[in-house]
């Protein structure tokens, strides 16, 4: 999935204009424009469409965390900007939308897929572990399919 795919549909679930998804990403320090949002926003065959930067969706995410949840009390853990992948995505919606294994796998099934607990956990482990799985962009679909039939249940 592509980042751009990742902020039009955050932003669909939650109704946002595109003036709140420039303070959320200015919030965390990247400097965009209005015009940039709504090119950001555009289909890739369309005029003036631009690609979303790494470092403006992890600013995008983590902005939306600090709508949703405020800010944190003390230090700040520092992210590699330089990469992203759905995994990361992932973790931080689930930060974002304070959501436990239990509404995850339940938003997985309101788009009619089942992933047990386990599977669900693999998601969120270390690169590293040996019970690591890769989130694949088909998973994430559904997921932010299921955001919004949780979000807009009269839609989606």
């Amino acid at each position: 999935m592509t980042n751009n795919e990742v902020i039009k549909s955050v932003r669909y679930t939650l109704e946002i204009k595109n003036k709140e998804v420039l303070q959320m990403i200015q919030a965390c320090g990247v400097e965009l424009t209005i015009l940039d949002v709504v090119n950001l926003l555009k289909n890739e065959e369309d005029e003036g469409f631009l690609e979303c930067p790494t470092e403006t969706i992890h600013a995008f995410l983590d902005g939306l965390i600090l709508q949703r949840r405020g800010p944190i009390d003390g230090p700040v853990k520092k992210i590699s900007t330089s990469t992203i992948d759905n995994n990361t995505i992932l973790r931080k919606l689930r930060i974002a939308f304070e959501m436990r294994d239990t509404d995850l796998i339940a938003t997985i099934e309101s788009v009619g897929l089942r992933i047990s607990k386990s599977e669900l956990s693999a998601l969120f482990r270390a690169p590293s572990h040996k019970n690591f799985m890769k989130c694949g962009d088909q998973f994430l679909r559904n997921f932010l399919k299921g955001l919004t039939h949780r979000f807009r249940p009269n839609e989606g």
